[in-house]
């Protein structure tokens, strides 16, 4: 552990860390030092516990990727400190409990990467294709489970990812050892037989068994993305953005006729709908 163990700096060199706008990193690391400490520190702050801080990191990584959907690179830069933030709460907080620090965080990372890119840093070949890297790296990443008790060929799927991505990984460890349909078209048919379960569990079931079945069939969409190589969570947020663009432009047709939604009806806004798409698709 390289700073577990680190005392923290004397006020006047502190304050003169933290006022230092070209120290980087170590500014960063002290000044949430300083928000963490019991007696002077930010009482939020203070109160703050890995559980309390894990939501915000998530949300912190979905706003990068909205950045970048957007094409916004000043906010991405904006959002990746926000993010590297997060990095430096959790380890802060591992610091304090004895467990761990950023600089320890940062060696397992740098020898994860070394050790993962033998074709980079060792004698591997790097002439191989893209596709034949990323095996490559799963072969590698499988070898280190092995060296520690793996029970299941799904261990080590975070079940805190987002859902649908976390379907998408646990398919994947599946599909390699060889449970996975190995034509889409099958795939397909399994999302018409879900969907007929679908329309009977909701006209004959309870609730608990529409979900169920609507859990079932969102799966294997999951599977229909990975069969069809793009990435659902990304794709989902796509059309979240597309909806909402739409929808703000149905708003705005009606604002120009001096009325609200509350004020329209459905047949009036899907027509503004149609309306809407055609303009994007001209412009």
């Amino acid at each position: 552990m390289t700073d577990k163990m680190a005392l923290p700096l004397p006020m006047d060199e502190s304050d003169k860390l933290v006022n230092d706008e070209k120290a980087g990193l170590a500014r960063l690391m002290e000044i949430m030092r300083r928000l963490r400490d019991p007696e002077t520190g930010c009482p939020w702050d203070i109160e703050q516990d890995f559980a309390s801080i894990a939501p915000y990191t998530i949300e912190e990584a979905y706003e990068v990727a909205d950045a970048i959907e957007r094409g916004e690179m000043g906010e991405l830069r904006d959002e990746l400190g926000d993010l590297l933030l997060q990095v430096v709460y959790h380890s802060q907080m591992a610091q304090e409990a004895g467990l761990f620090g950023f600089d320890d965080v940062v060696d397992s990372i740098s020898a994860k990467m070394y050790r993962r890119h033998p074709h980079v840093f060792g004698d591997d070949s790097r002439d191989k294709s893209a596709a034949q890297q990323v095996a490559d790296w799963e072969q590698i990443k499988a070898a280190e489970r092995g060296a520690a008790t793996v029970v299941s060929a799904l261990d080590g799927v975070a079940a805190g990812l987002p859902a649908l991505t976390r379907a998408v990984k646990l398919q994947n460890r599946a599909a390699r050892v060889g449970f996975d349909w190995p034509e889409t078209s099958m795939v397909l048919d399994k999302i018409v037989e879900e969907a007929g379960e679908l329309v009977e569990a909701r006209d004959s079931l309870g609730k608990e068994e529409i979900a169920e079945e609507f859990g079932d069939l969102l799966f294997v969409m999951a599977n229909l993305a990975r069969h069809l190589d793009i990435e659902p969570e990304a794709i989902l947020r796509s059309a979240n953005a597309k909806f909402t663009r739409r929808f703000n432009g149905v708003e705005d047709l009606l604002k120009a006729k001096g009325k609200t939604p509350e004020e329209s009806n459905l047949e009036e806004m899907d027509a503004l709908w149609d309306e809407v798409k055609r303009q994007e698709k001209l412009s």
